[in-house]
């Protein structure tokens, strides 16, 4: 824990010129990947599911459940964990700001994509679907409190007592790699949940047809791979050492 107390005088520790063209490389694919990902899966519903709608048509209503989850879950979160390593430039309120705003922008995603999934469920015809049965929705309901966990708590930690900023500086310190650790972990179990929920629809309605390679199977596969490797990638800038800056606030040094 003595790096997140020493004093230091460098505003910003700068990368070597490899690093900082792996760091380029890797961002620049991070990118590709989130934004990748929801234009898939607005593809998928739009293409082979039959577009959106609200509860005039639950069929349609559930195609937002995938979609608000993934930009949630997926594009928004993931770009808040990106954040404390692409807004170098910028004072560290600034990032924070910004970190938390992506968090904002997630949660009104998850919120209506869980109201789409349960009124589809309670108004399917001619039978309704029972609520909260598969491994999908167990794996999602523990993904949606860890993340509203988080945000609570990081809301609190980070924002909230910058009010008394040098009496809490040691506590902040200390919460950081705690933070970032859950943090990770949910981004991990909203990619599992993810993967498990693709799976269950295409089995419900291409069953028939899945294993000879539709293009709507391919279409699902195609997206499932590219969540794979948006975890992958953004796991790799925000987990190496060699990526991450130090930055001097009021006297402590906090290692982002």
């Amino acid at each position: 824990m003595g790096r997140f107390h020493r004093e230091v005088h460098e505003e910003q520790v700068e990368m070597s010129g490899g690093s900082r063209c792996c760091f380029s490389l890797l961002t620049l694919l991070a990118e590709v990947l989130l934004f990748g990902s929801v234009a898939l899966v607005v593809a998928w519903c739009l293409k082979y599911r039959g577009g959106f709608a609200w509860t005039e048509d639950p069929n349609l209503q559930f195609n937002l459940h995938p979609v608000l989850m993934v930009s949630g879950f997926i594009f928004f979160a993931g770009h808040a964990m990106l954040t404390y390593r692409q807004w170098r430039c910028c004072n560290h309120s600034t990032i924070k700001l910004v970190h938390t705003l992506y968090h904002i922008m997630a949660i009104p995603c998850i919120a209506v994509g869980l109201i789409a999934v349960f009124d589809f469920h309670n108004n399917k015809k001619p039978t309704p679907i029972p609520n909260l049965y598969s491994l999908h929705s167990w794996m999602g309901l523990v993904t949606v409190g860890l993340y509203g966990l988080q945000f609570i708590v990081g809301f609190f930690s980070f924002l909230f007592l910058l009010c008394c900023d040098t009496a809490t500086a040691s506590f902040r310190a200390a919460l950081v790699p705690v933070h970032s650790s859950f943090g990770i972990t949910t981004f991990f179990l909203a990619v599992a949940t993810c993967l498990t929920g693709l799976t269950e629809k295409v089995l419900f309605t291409i069953r028939d047809t899945y294993s000879s390679m539709p293009d709507e199977g391919l279409v699902v596969n195609a997206l499932g791979c590219t969540l794979v490797a948006a975890l992958v990638v953004i796991s790799v800038i925000t987990s190496q050492n060699v990526f991450r800056q130090s930055r001097a606030h009021g006297g402590i040094a906090t290692e982002l």
